[in-house]
């Protein structure tokens, strides 16, 4: 059978999602060797996506194949004793054999957070901007995103070859009493596309960038023209969307 599981993360501590060489930090290391301990079997978990080092997440879902049937609530009890804190599995339940978490996924919604304000106890969750920014123009120049759909200016250089397009449906900031949160939804996104984007729309919003230069960033498909990412630690993975009939029952396990 196949089966999702949903978790959520704190990435501070970890080198990304997925598993790699150099590092036995990931997210995606970790869980494997969880459930492999808990399930007595070589488990192989697939993520609907990457995030990078330092990246949040409020809900990822991975799948995996396993042949013998799930305690699912003593399953979720167990791993999340045995898991490190930073990482919480909120479900497990069976999906369509068929259903793929990454390919399967219809949209992915990330959100970074910035402050004004040096605070201690946030420093791990929120980016102190140190510029004031134009509210106004930064949703301005977010709205143009969805106009376009190749953003190689916004993607890495090693990925520059590589199919660019992405269908951007939301891209707004909202304004709390203590942040600022931008917040984008894409059928996909690059790697480090959200944090090159963000970077760019400080630049305009601080006024070292106009609208008119920001669109023709966009236009050039050039990622020289990018401004700097912002940091890793403000960036949130927050909702993964789905068709609904990936489930085997409407409860979703």
């Amino acid at each position: 059978m196949r089966f999702f599981i949903e978790v959520s993360y704190n990435g501070k501590n970890f080198h990304g999602w997925q598993i790699q060489k150099n590092t036995n930090k990931s997210i995606e290391g970790v869980l494997e060797f969880c459930l492999s301990k808990l399930l007595k079997a070589p488990i192989n978990i697939i993520g609907a996506g990457r995030t990078d080092t330092g990246v949040h997440a409020k809900q990822m879902f991975a799948h995996f194949d396993y042949e013998n049937q799930i305690k699912k609530y003593y399953l979720i009890h167990r791993l999340n004793i045995f898991l490190p804190k930073s990482i919480y599995v909120k479900n497990i339940f069976p999906v369509k054999n068929n259903i793929h978490a990454r390919f399967s996924a219809i949209s992915r919604t990330y959100q970074y957070y910035l402050t004004y304000k040096n605070n201690p106890f946030f420093n791990d969750i929120l980016w102190h901007c140190f510029y004031k920014l134009d509210f106004r123009i930064i949703n301005q120049a977010s709205h143009i995103l969805m106009h376009y759909n190749d953003f190689s200016s916004f993607c890495k250089k090693e990925l520059y070859k590589t199919n660019n397009k992405c269908k951007i449906y939301r891209a707004f900031w909202t304004k709390k009493k203590q942040y600022l949160c931008f917040t984008i939804e894409a059928n996909r996104f690059l790697r480090s596309m959200v944090r090159s984007i963000i970077g760019t729309i400080i630049d305009v919003g601080r006024q070292e960038i106009s609208i008119t230069k920001f669109i023709k960033i966009i236009e050039f498909k050039n990622n020289r023209l990018c401004s700097p990412k912002v940091p890793a630690h403000g960036l949130f993975l927050s909702k993964i969307l789905y068709p609904k009939d990936i489930y085997i029952n409407p409860f979703h396990g």
